[in-house]
């Protein structure tokens, strides 16, 4: 057995495992983590005769880390090493150590909460932090302290890159292990930013051929997806047409196993390969061969946008992390060299680590398995939380799923659908097709939905690629499996309940596609065209003419938009018969009652309404208007529009001023008698003091009719009336003897006055019981400002021979003493008898 970098590391994790429950392992790229930990404490003492589970975030890097185990043990896959993947278990009797795929542990926990006969959980690559990691680490560390008193489950994180000391606190501070790894050298070499309007696949073609011209060995290309894979690939079959010795291979978890290895193994001799991968190739897998990594710097992430309730690929700059992952690649068996298709520059803004999927994922399946489980986020342990608003959406589609209750909790169909290996839109769809009769087709049209879209080219008619299916060689051999596993497991429900009359019928697959996206059935906005709304109340349309849009209704299975579009672009999609709203879909159809206001007509429209979502499907008018649902619909049309639909007057608003300044100064005290009457107040209340006044108004016209004095005066009880006269008048009286009056639309209020009318006033008027100085705006005799003050005395003694000067310049016929504390007030231009 050759000797690898983790061997050094191999003692401390034993010594740490055999203390422990729980430990932390960091290895860099190459350093045979995947491959040595598991068999080097597979005869632990703890361990005793039982079994290893490790997990892995892809399929095809639990089939190869199996084959690769059971390789160095001498064996066969299924012997002492076996793996269980969707689709596919090879395992026996004699198996120890079980290589699974994330999903597969959280399933299995449901069933075995104690995991019984399992010693250790490795999760291997956790730096990944996938969504079904997560959740299997929560539920491993909450079934394991609950139910393994005797024999403790051990936890053992590893992965290339890790923020091991938020690992091991969450480990209740678990030891952390490190290996250095072997690395050969990797030169960096950087490229400049893609210009304007270039394409990534011809940048891509051009750093490939560059690096076949400068480098030997074989060539590891990261493009962000499928499309650019195809892209690239055939770009470069044209150009290296006539180059046998260049192999190109594409590698994705979309591919069939045997293109998966030819991928993976060796080159022929005398050949080189080129290999053109997702970030599946990122870690994990060890393609032999590579010395040569080609970087486009991009990745595709999905991102759930709560609210709207839709997923959305996004393209975006992978991080530093994902960085040197991809470029250790080029490292792992002798000397290599990473083109990266960005600047040094550019590196250095790149995010230090990818963010978990968490945080940005559908956490509809998440929230069924922990309903399933019987527990809340908050009793669970978590590296990052789930959001509480994606976990609010995904609650409220399980609820329309009838997955859950009025109260939340897990029904029997829920139960039924936690059960099934399939997103729960998916489950509640073969669920409702075996009740249906429709088994067959719903199996199918579940496999074709859980896989990529295999006729892209025929338009967005979802029919197309069920004939595709049903055509024999056509589709993929995966999906008929796919289908072939869901007819299996359909075998435990009851056979039909309900079933339909001509199970064979086309519409059907519009109803099946609308149990499994409600929020998704689409009008159209008017005939023939390319634009519909959706029942989530999104807008999406076509790209381009389809066969579809002779159709007012649809479902949407597959639609998508570049971040800050409003319309979603229609990618999948079948026609839905709208008769079905009154037979299988009923469950989606509700009647509202509603009030509206026509605001073309600006009347009061009653009628009822059947909603599927936000969509109309049809309405009729009310003969009887209903006085409390009248006066809610005038209420919130108010609210809607806001308290400027009312008649208000300049003196209300002072008013209503006048009032606020009194509560701040008695809530600054603590407490107010003074009622809020603030604007976001009166339209939180509605209820009380406007709507037993609004019994004449039936168009919007009639609001302006409304006696609002009277109606807001109600809102002051005696003696507030008098007290506000009182604390806050609306005019004060000067030594001139005139009456100015106050403005509270600011704070402090004002009193705008002419200079000359306050002399012989030493200090600042003050309101609310002395509490408020008034902000004084002195006026020349032209009423034009020359000062604004809170502090008279400091004006009368420090500003006002200035000011005097300038107003005497001027005004030279108004009177203008020197001491203005002693002078004569005067609302005239001088005092009688001067």
């Amino acid at each position: 057995m050759i000797s690898l970098p983790i061997d050094a590391a191999l003692p401390s994790l034993r010594k740490a495992l055999g203390s422990r429950h729980e430990a932390v392992l960091e290895a860099p790229p190459g350093a045979g983590k995947t491959t040595r930990v598991p068999l080097a404490l597979l005869n632990e003492p703890w361990l005793g005769d039982q079994s290893i589970l490790m997990l892995e975030p892809r399929r095809l890097a639990a089939r190869a880390a199996a084959e690769r185990l059971a390789s160095e043990l001498g064996e066969s896959v299924g012997e002492t090493v076996g793996y269980r993947i969707r689709l596919e278990s090879r395992v026996g009797p004699r198996t120890r150590i079980e290589v699974v795929t994330e999903g597969i542990l959280a399933r299995r926990l449901q069933e075995d909460p104690a995991l019984e006969g399992v010693g250790l959980v490795i999760f291997d690559e956790y730096h990944e932090r996938s969504l079904d990691a997560d959740l299997a680490l929560a539920l491993v560390l909450n079934g394991r302290e609950l139910l393994r008193d005797e024999l403790p489950l051990k936890v053992l994180l590893m992965s290339a890159t890790l923020e091991g000391e938020r690992l091991s606190a969450l480990l209740n501070h678990a030891p952390v292990v490190s290996s250095q790894g072997r690395m050969y050298p990797v030169s960096v070499r950087w490229g400049r930013p893609l210009q304007p309007g270039e394409y990534l696949d011809a940048r891509v073609e051009s750093v490939v051929l560059q690096a076949l011209e400068e480098e030997s060995g074989s060539l590891l290309v990261f493009l962000p997806g499928q499309v650019e894979i195809r892209r690239v690939q055939q770009r470069l079959e044209t150009v290296l047409g006539a180059a046998p010795n260049v192999r190109l291979c594409p590698l994705h978890g979309e591919l069939d196993l045997s293109a998966q290895r030819a991928a993976i193994a060796p080159a022929p001799a005398g050949e080189r390969k080129v290999v053109l991968a997702t970030n599946i190739a990122e870690t994990s897998l060890t393609i032999e061969g590579v010395r040569v990594v080609v970087d486009a710097g991009l990745a595709r992430v999905p991102r759930f946008d709560p609210g709207t309730g839709m997923t959305r690929l996004d393209t975006q700059r992978i991080s530093k992390a994902s960085a040197t992952q991809r470029a250790g690649r080029a490292g792992r068996l002798e000397p290599g060299v990473c083109y990266r298709l960005w600047s040094e520059a550019q590196h250095e803004q790149l995010a230090a680590y990818d963010s978990a999927e968490i945080l940005q994922a559908d956490l509809a399946s998440l929230a069924l398995q922990l309903h399933r489980w019987g527990a809340t986020p908050e009793q669970l342990r978590w590296l990052d939380p789930p959001p509480a608003a994606a976990l609010a959406q995904a609650d409220d589609l399980l609820a329309r799923l009838s997955a859950l209750d009025h109260g939340g909790r897990l029904t029997h169909h829920g139960q039924a659908m936690a059960v099934l290996p399939a997103h729960p839109r998916i489950a509640h769809l073969l669920l409702r097709a075996r009740a249906l009769g429709l088994e067959v087709m719903g199996c199918d049209l579940a496999a074709l939905l859980g896989e990529r879209d295999i006729g892209r080219d025929r338009g967005a008619d979802l029919h197309s690629r069920m004939a595709l299916l049903y055509s024999a060689g056509r589709a993929p051999q995966r999906i008929k499996q796919l289908a072939k596993q869901y007819r299996s497991l359909l075998n435990a429900q009851p056979l039909a309940t309900q079933p339909v009359a001509e199970p064979e019928a086309d519409h059907w697959l519009g109803a099946l596609l609308a149990l499994a996206y409600p929020d998704r059935v689409a009008q159209q906005r008017r005939p023939g065209g390319a634009d519909y709304r959706l029942a989530n109340g999104r807008a999406a349309q076509f790209g381009e003419a389809d066969t579809l849009m002779k159709h007012e209704w649809l479902v949407v299975a597959d639609l998508g938009s570049r971040q800050g579009q409003r319309e979603e672009r229609i990618y999948l999609a079948a026609d839905l018969d709208p008769a079905l709203f009154s037979t299988v879909l009923a469950e989606q159809v509700q009647r509202r009652e509603l009030l509206e206001w026509d605001e073309k007509e600006g009347t009061l429209r009653a009628e009822a309404q059947w909603r599927v979502g936000d969509l109309v499907l049809r309405r009729e008018p009310l003969a009887g208007l209903d006085e409390q649902a009248r006066g809610r619909a005038l209420v919130e049309l108010v609210r809607r529009k806001g308290l400027a639909l009312l008649p208000w007057t300049p003196d209300l608003r002072q008013w209503q001023a006048r009032i606020q300044l009194l509560r701040e100064q008695d809530l600054s005290a603590s407490t107010s008698q003074w009622p809020d009457v603030s604007d976001q107040a009166l339209l939180d209340t509605l209820e009380s003091w406007l709507a037993p006044y609004l019994g004449k108004v039936t168009r919007l016209a009639h609001f302006a009719q409304l006696d609002l004095p009277l109606i807001l005066q109600g809102l002051l009880p005696w003696p507030l009336p008098q007290r506000l006269n009182e604390l806050a008048p609306t005019h004060l009286s000067v030594p001139s003897g005139s009456s100015i009056r106050l403005d509270y639309s600011e704070q402090p209020p004002v009193l705008a006055v002419r200079l000359q009318e306050l002399f012989g006033l030493a200090d600042t008027p003050r309101i609310a019981g002395g509490r408020v100085q008034v902000k004084l705006h002195l006026l020349s005799p032209a009423r034009r400002p020359v000062q604004v003050t809170q502090d008279l005395a400091s004006f009368w003694r420090s500003t006002y021979g200035e000011v005097k000067k300038d107003l005497k310049g001027r005004y030279p016929k108004h009177y203008w003493p020197d001491d203005p504390l002693v002078a004569e007030a005067t609302a005239r231009a001088k005092p009688r008898g001067t």
